[in-house]
């Protein structure tokens, strides 16, 4: 395409005002990946590195607007989903999702906070299952996320395995499903499955506590799909962007927490 008319990719999410995570760390990745960042903000945040204080949901009307106007104006060939706070958004973002019809629908499920603290309703919760996981062309579940989609614990990588297929069985086209929290030793295995193929991309276990790395990986991901890649390769290099992007981090704020370094991250690709 000219330089007038790159690729665009969406990313409808929370904003997170410490910059590391949410939004902030979509945008920062698709233009990592020379591509044109659109966003919708589904909630406000007032959070840093040391955790999040307070969030405001906008009104649906305006989140509605967002949505429309970026459809209205650029071709999206991806559309990436965070936190949508409650059940009314998520059914807000589906049926927006259902009209507009983009290519590719990440789904990033953020539904557990990095405490352990559960932050969605049963009533959202259900309607993640029953309304986007369908419309989901692959969902980027951890393995407590998983956990509470399915309804019980994944403890092995048996039970990954067979996690990542009943994911599928849901109707998401496909899943990646983020093996950070499995006990597999020095390695981390996030495990690949479409209904048919499955795949596993394994990276050393980093000791590091950082932030954003959820967000970051599934806004690469549509990146690399709006450049063409298909799904599984997209899900490999968005993998070892982040992987890129946790060895260049660093802290700017006062906790140890780490931040990713996506120009370095997008320069050494």
């Amino acid at each position: 395409m000219s330089p007038s008319t790159p690729f665009s990719a969406l990313t409808i999410a929370g904003s997170d005002s410490g910059g590391g995570a949410g939004i902030q760390a979509d945008l920062k990745a698709f233009a990592a990946h020379r591509v044109h960042g659109l966003s919708a903000i589904a909630a406000l945040t007032a959070q840093n590195t040391r955790g999040v204080t307070a969030v405001h949901v906008p009104p649906l009307e305006f989140l509605q607007a967002q949505i429309d106007a970026c459809f209205a104006d650029f071709d999206i060939q991806a559309v990436k989903l965070g936190m949508l706070a409650n059940a009314e958004v998520i059914h807000l973002v589906a049926d927006a999702l259902a009209r507009h019809r983009p290519t590719h629908v990440i789904v990033d499920p953020v539904m557990v906070a990095t405490s352990g603290a559960r932050l969605l309703e049963e009533s959202a919760l259900q309607a993640l299952r029953t309304r986007l996981l369908p419309l989901a062309t692959l969902l980027t579940p951890n393995i407590p996320e998983a956990e509470l989609l399915l309804g019980h614990p994944i403890e092995t990588a048996a039970e990954a395995e067979d996690a990542a297929a009943a994911l599928v069985d849901l109707g998401a086209g496909a899943v990646l499903l983020k093996g950070g929290h499995l006990a597999e030793g020095a390695r981390v295995v996030d495990r690949y499955f479409d209904g048919v193929t499955r795949d596993e991309f394994i990276h050393a276990r980093l000791p590091v506590d950082a932030h954003g790395t959820g967000c970051t990986l599934a806004s690469a991901i549509a990146a690399q799909l709006c450049c063409g890649l298909s799904l599984p390769n997209a899900c490999e290099a968005g993998i070892d962007y982040v992987a890129r992007g946790l060895q260049g981090g660093y802290t700017p704020g006062r906790s140890a927490v780490l931040v990713l370094d996506h120009f370095g991250a997008g320069r050494s690709a």
